[in-house]
């Protein structure tokens, strides 16, 4: 091993040749905060400390870390069969996580292509999508709509349709024929929701405005995520969802649900359609599909768009896009752990008996200093603090830091806390991961 590699010298990384993603990289090395490894709902620092897991890792494992079945399927596995190519060739696996995933998925929503993360699973969508039209004669629809405060990954296609100011401007024009429609955050009117805000649902008629200004024949796809976590928790309003489901049926354009997040048993369901019962026409999924042990991701269309691209010769390749990791064995394997671990303890419902304390808790925290919102659903809540007079997100940033030291992980976007734990939180967790937060918020002046 690298001497500078070895645990006791990773104090000090100043002039680590690692260049960390979405990272403060130069302050971050000189006070680094690091995990050597993890068990359940835990952490574990380099020296031993332990750190309660607030936010699932990035979203990811929803299972708690290090669990058994999928530890074990992936030591197996690896074993077994390394890598098998996925271009005209196959291996069991892969077969296999796909028949055991179709019966999980919303109803008419039952044929999987695997990808290796959610930035590649919305890539996908969006090329399906427009692959579909062009399928059917409708060539003309190569427009794609997302929407502000959205987060769809960080490939071209996602970051074009993805509505994050700070994601964006750097990059330049990225897509051609993207626009997007209003978010739905409206504070004045919803702060300190409990769970679906009342008002906004309204705000899905921007997508009839941007209709008729391309001239809705143009459009292929809107992509949302239902419940937009990255960004700071956005909550979809009543009846919003519901809408833009009518409007896109209205003029055969194309539901996406970025589902990476939401997946999974999130709200209490194994997917967010199911919650809201609304069917898109296509889900991207990633993160918890595999608990985040191996990256994996996947996209969920309907029979009727899979179809579409069986027409031609039976030796002709109908759709030219994949990856040389699609389904790869040891991802597969991990996913088929993760399932028996899902399923086993029922870990795709639990959350619709954890969610009312969760939700309590989240809100006991409306008297904290600088608390301006809180805003839930499932097993996700956001607490947004107030910004300190030019210095965005330096109030944030130290909740963050001073959290990590007290023993809790918790992701933070800007002054906005965003805390998903993995599904297996016990209540008496729960009460210790919002105690934290309260006496860290108490100290951040």
């Amino acid at each position: 091993m690298n001497e500078r590699a070895r645990p006791e010298n990773l104090a000090t990384l100043e002039n680590s040749p690692f260049f960390m993603p979405f990272s403060m990289n130069r302050a971050f090395k000189k006070a680094p905060r690091l995990l050597a490894r993890a068990e359940g709902m835990y952490y574990y620092t380099p020296d031993g400390r332990k750190v309660l897991d607030g936010t699932s890792g990035l979203w990811c494992v929803n299972a708690g870390h290090c669990r058994k079945p999928i530890v074990e399927a992936v030591q197996k596995a690896v074993a077994t069969l390394d890598y098998a190519p996925p271009f005209q060739m196959g291996h069991p696996a892969a077969f296999e996580f796909a028949e055991r995933l179709a019966p999980l998925l919303p109803k008419g929503v039952n044929r999987i292509f695997f990808t290796n993360s959610g930035s590649e699973s919305v890539d996908t969508a969006l090329k399906l999508a427009i692959a579909y039209h062009r399928q059917r004669g409708e060539g003309q629809r190569v427009r794609l709509i997302g929407r502000e405060k959205g987060y769809h990954g960080v490939n071209f296609g996602g970051t074009a349709v993805g509505g994050i100011v700070g994601n964006r401007k750097i990059f330049g024009a990225l897509v051609a024929g993207v626009d997007h429609m209003r978010h739905t955050h409206d504070p004045a009117k919803n702060a300190f929701s409990r769970g679906q805000p009342a008002h906004g649902g309204e705000l899905a008629e921007d997508l009839e405005r941007l209709c008729q200004l391309h001239d809705p024949s143009t459009i292929a796809a809107v992509i949302v995520e239902p419940v937009a976590c990255s960004a700071g928790v956005y909550v979809p309003p009543v009846g919003y969802l519901q809408k833009l489901r009518e409007i896109c049926d209205r003029h055969g354009i194309l539901l996406i649900f970025d589902e990476v997040i939401n997946a999974w048993g999130r709200l209490g369901k194994p997917f967010a359609a199911d919650y809201f019962g609304v069917m898109p026409d296509l889900i991207t999924t990633a993160k918890g599909i595999t608990n985040g042990t191996v990256p994996m991701g996947a996209v969920f269309m309907k029979e009727s768009l899979y179809e579409a691209f069986m027409t031609g010769p039976e030796n002709a390749i109908e759709m030219p896009h994949g990856y040389t990791y699609s389904g790869h064995p040891i991802a597969c394997a991990a996913g088929l752990g993760t399932l028996k671990v899902y399923e086993d303890e029922g870990l795709l419902t639990r959350v619709g008996e954890l969610a009312k304390y969760w939700e309590d808790g989240a809100h006991s925290l409306k008297d904290c200093p600088n608390v301006i919102d809180i805003r839930n659903l499932g097993l996700i809540a956001a607490i947004e603090i107030a910004p300190r007079p030019g210095a965005a997100g330096a109030r944030g940033l130290e909740t963050h830091i001073k959290a990590f030291e007290k023993g809790t992980y918790m992701r933070v976007t800007a002054d906005t806390i965003a805390l998903a734990p993995p599904l297996i939180i016990q209540k008496t967790e729960i009460d210790q991961l919002f105690a934290t937060v309260r006496e860290v918020l108490k100290t951040v002046a």
